[in-house]
C-alpha cells in the first residue's frame, strides 16, 4: 500500500497523468464534435438523396390534374414503381390536395388507395406548401419526407404531395462504424500519448529524484554520492551546483565535527561542571556534570539565561562579565538533593577583544561544606554536653569544700549528684568512643545466626520483669507501662551481632518508656516482607514534630533538650543505633504524629532458609 501511495504521489506520475488527461480530454472533445457533425452531415445528405427529381414531380402533377382519376392513379402507380433512385426508400405515397391517397408503392398498402390519409403532416404540407422532413416517433430509424406538388400550368397551385419513407439503418450503421474507428484510434493515441508522457516526465523528474536521494544521504551524513548531469540545461546546472554544495558541506562538517569531538572529549572527562554562554548570557554549551549538578536536562537549560539557571537573583549578566567574581551557589536548597557549588566565571574573548560570552566552571563543595559544618557542630555539641556536667561538679565540689561535707543531710545528696554526673560523662565518652570506632571502621561485628523472634522476646521479657519488680516494690516513682507483642508465627533466622542489636532495641525501648505516659502501651511488631524483616516499636507519647523526624538520628540532637538532659540522655543513642543497623546492611527510620506517639522501624535483610539439606546445626 505504501509503494502504491508513493507512486501515485510522485511527480513522475503526476506529470504523466496530466499529459494523459489533457490528451484524453482533447480527443473526447474532438470526437464529440466530429461525431455530431458527421451525424448532421449524413442526415442532410440522406434527406437530399430522397429528393424526387423535377421531371418526376412534373409527371405526377400532370396526372393529378387529369379528370379521369382511375387512369391517373394507374399512371401514378407506374411512375412511382419505375422510380428507384435510392435503395433506402421503403415507401412512396402520392396524395392529392384533398388528402386522398392516389398511389402507394407498398404492395400491402394498395387497399389504402382512394382513402383519406391520416398523416397530419401531409395536410400541413398541402396547406402551407412547404417541404417537411421528420423522423417517425414510433421508430427513430425511419425518415419521412413530404414534398408539395404544384400545378403544371405555372400557377404554383398546390395540387398534392409526395410522401417518401426511407430507412436510416445504413446511415446510422455507417456513423457507428466511423465512430468506432475514431474511438479505437483515440484509445491507441491515448495509450501512446501516456507512454510518451511517462517517458518525458521520467526524463524531467529523474535528475530531481537523484538530487532528492542525495539530499537525504547528506542529511544522514553520507557525502560519497554525486548527482549525475544528463544535459547542460537548467536541471544540469542545478545538479552541478548541488554537487559543489555537497562537497563544501562535507568539508565544513568534517571540520566542525573534529572540533566538536575535541570539545566533547574535554568536557566529558572533566569532573567539574562547565557552562558556556553567548554574549547575552544565554546558555549554549553545558556538559553532563553540570546537568547532574543542577538536576536539569539539556533541553531545559539551552538558550536560558545563566543567571536564571544558577538562581542568581540579585546578579545580572553585566555584573558577571565586569567582575568575573567567584560565587558559592546552593542548588535544591532545603531538599534531600541539596548541593553546594563553587562557581568560577571567566570571559570568552576574540582576538579583537570582543566579548562573545562567559564560561562558568562549577565545582561540587557540598561534602566539604557538610564536613566542615558537622565538625563545627560536633565540637560545639561535645563542648556543651561536657561543660554542663562539669559545671555542676565544680559547683557541688566547691560547696563541699566550703564546709557542706560536714552537714550529714546535705553532703550525701551532693555526693549522689556528683556520682550521677560522673556516670553521665562516662556514658557520653563511651558513646563517643563507639561512634569513633564505627566511623573509622575498626568496630568488629561478632555475627551469629539467631531466631529473631526469640531474640526480641528475650529482650522484651527483661523489660516485663523490670515492670513486675517495680510493681512488687510498690515504688510510686516508677512509670508503669504494658508491652504488647504482635509477632509472625514464622521463625525468622538472621545473622546479627546480638550484643550490638540488643543495644539498639534497648535504646529504642528505653526512649519509648521515657516518653510514654504512665500506664501507656508499647506495641512491638515483627513481620517478614520482601526478603526483609521489619521490627517496629510504637509508643503513646507526645510524638515528634514532622520537621524534626529527619534529624533525630543526628549526633547530640534532641527534640526536647531540657527534658532529655534531665532524664539522663546523651543525644547519641539513636546515632549509635543507626550506625549499628546500617552495619548490618539494614535501615532504621521513624514515623510520628504530635500528640499520638512515635513508631521506630528497623529493617534487616532476610533470606528464607530451605528446610532440606540444612544440616549446619549438626556439623
Amino acid at each position: 500500500m505504501k509503494k502504491i501511495r508513493k507512486v501515485i504521489t510522485s511527480i513522475n506520475f503526476k506529470i504523466g497523468m496530466i499529459f494523459m488527461l489533457l490528451l484524453l480530454a482533447t480527443l473526447e472533445i474532438v470526437g464529440a464534435y466530429f461525431t455530431r457533425q458527421l451525424e448532421q452531415t449524413s442526415i442532410s445528405s440522406f434527406e437530399t438523396s430522397l429528393q424526387i427529381p423535377n421531371t418526376i414531380t412534373n409527371q405526377i402533377a400532370v396526372q393529378l390534374g387529369r379528370s379521369n382519376t382511375q387512369k391517373a392513379n394507374q399512371q401514378l402507380s407506374k411512375i412511382i414503381a419505375n422510380y428507384n433512385s435510392n435503395e433506402a426508400i421503403s415507401e412512396i405515397m402520392i396524395v392529392d390536395s384533398k388528402g386522398i391517397i392516389r398511389a402507394d408503392s407498398g404492395v400491402n398498402e394498395q387497399t389504402r388507395v382512394g382513402q383519406r390519409a391520416t398523416n397530419s403532416a401531409i395536410k400541413d404540407v398541402v396547406t402551407r406548401g412547404k417541404q417537411v422532413s421528420r423522423v417517425e416517433n414510433s421508430n427513430s430509424n425511419y425518415l419521412q419526407q413530404i414534398t408539395p406538388i404544384t400545378a403544371s400550368n405555372g400557377t404554383n397551385t398546390i395540387i398534392g404531395a409526395v410522401l417518401v419513407r426511407a430507412s436510416m439503418h445504413n446511415m446510422y450503421d455507417t456513423i457507428r462504424n466511423v465512430s468506432l474507428v475514431f474511438l479505437t484510434a483515440s484509445l491507441v493515441a491515448a495509450f501512446l500519448g501516456a507512454v510518451v508522457a511517462l517517458i518525458i516526465s521520467r526524463a524531467i523528474t529523474r535528475p530531481i529524484e537523484e538530487m532528492r536521494v542525495q539530499a537525504n544521504r547528506i542529511a544522514e551524513g553520507d557525502y560519497s554520492g554525486q548527482v549525475k548531469v544528463y544535459a547542460d540545461d537548467e536541471l544540469g546546472q542545478l545538479a552541478r551546483a548541488f554537487n559543489t554544495l555537497s562537497v563544501r558541506i562535507e568539508r565544513t562538517q568534517e571540520a566542525s565535527e573534529s572540533e566538536r569531538r575535541r570539545l566533547d572529549n574535554v568536557l566529558t572527562q572533566m569532573t567539574d561542571g562547565v557552562i558556556a554562554t553567548d554574549r547575552h548570557g544565554n546558555i549554549t554549551i553545558i556538559n553532563e556534570t553540570a546537568l547532574d549538578f543542577l538536576d536539569k536536562t539539556e533541553k531545559e537549560v539551552t538558550g536560558e539565561p545563566i543567571t536564571k539557571v544558577l538562581g542568581l537573583k540579585d546578579i545580572s549578566i553585566q555584573d558577571l562579565m565586569s567582575t568575573q567574581r567567584e560565587l558559592v551557589i546552593t542548588v535544591n536548597e532545603n531538599t534531600p538533593n541539596e548541593m553546594i557549588l563553587h562557581a568560577n566565571f571567566s570571559l570568552i574573548q576574540r582576538v579583537t577583544g570582543f566579548v562573545s560570552g562567559l564560561v562558568c566552571v562549577l565545582h561540587d563543595i557540598t561534602e566539604q561544606q557538610k564536613n566542615e559544618r558537622e565538625q563545627q557542630q560536633f565540637v560545639s555539641n561535645v563542648s556543651h554536653e561536657l561543660r554542663t556536667p562539669l559545671t555542676s561538679l565544680r559547683a557541688y565540689v566547691e560547696a563541699l569544700n566550703d564546709g557542706a561535707w560536714k552537714d550529714e543531710n546535705i553532703a550525701p545528696q551532693f555526693l549522689h549528684v556528683i556520682q550521677d554526673e560522673t556516670e553521665r560523662m562516662i556514658r557520653m565518652i563511651n558513646d563517643l568512643l563507639s561512634l569513633s570506632r564505627m566511623d573509622r571502621g575498626v568496630a568488629k561485628m561478632d555475627l551469629e545466626w539467631v531466631n529473631f523472634n526469640d531474640f526480641v522476646n528475650h529482650i522484651l521479657n527483661r523489660f516485663d520483669m523490670i515492670v513486675k519488680t517495680d510493681a512488687e516494690k510498690g515504688d510510686s516513682r516508677t512509670k508503669k507501662y504494658t508491652i504488647k507483642r504482635e509477632f509472625t508465627n514464622q521463625a525468622l533466622w538472621v545473622e546479627i551481632d546480638t550484643d550490638k542489636m540488643m543495644q539498639v532495641i534497648d535504646n529504642i525501648m528505653n526512649n519509648a518508656i521515657k516518653y510514654s505516659p504512665d500506664g501507656g502501651v508499647i506495641t512491638v511488631r515483627l513481620l517478614q516482607s520482601n526478603n526483609h524483616i521489619i521490627l517496629s516499636i510504637s509508643d503513646q507519647g507526645l510524638g515528634i514534630p514532622r520537621k524534626d523526624l529527619n534529624k533525630i538520628f543526628d549526633r547530640f540532637y534532641r527534640v526536647d533538650k531540657a527534658r532529655s538532659r534531665k532524664q539522663g540522655g546523651t543525644g547519641l543513642g539513636l546515632a549509635i543505633s543507626k550506625e549499628i543497623v546500617e552495619a548490618h546492611n539494614g535501615k532504621i527510620w521513624a514515623d510520628s504524629a504530635e500528640g499520638k506517639g512515635s513508631t521506630f522501624y528497623i529493617s534487616l535483610p532476610y533470606e528464607p532458609m530451605s528446610e532440606e539439606g540444612d544440616n549446619w546445626d549438626e556439623l
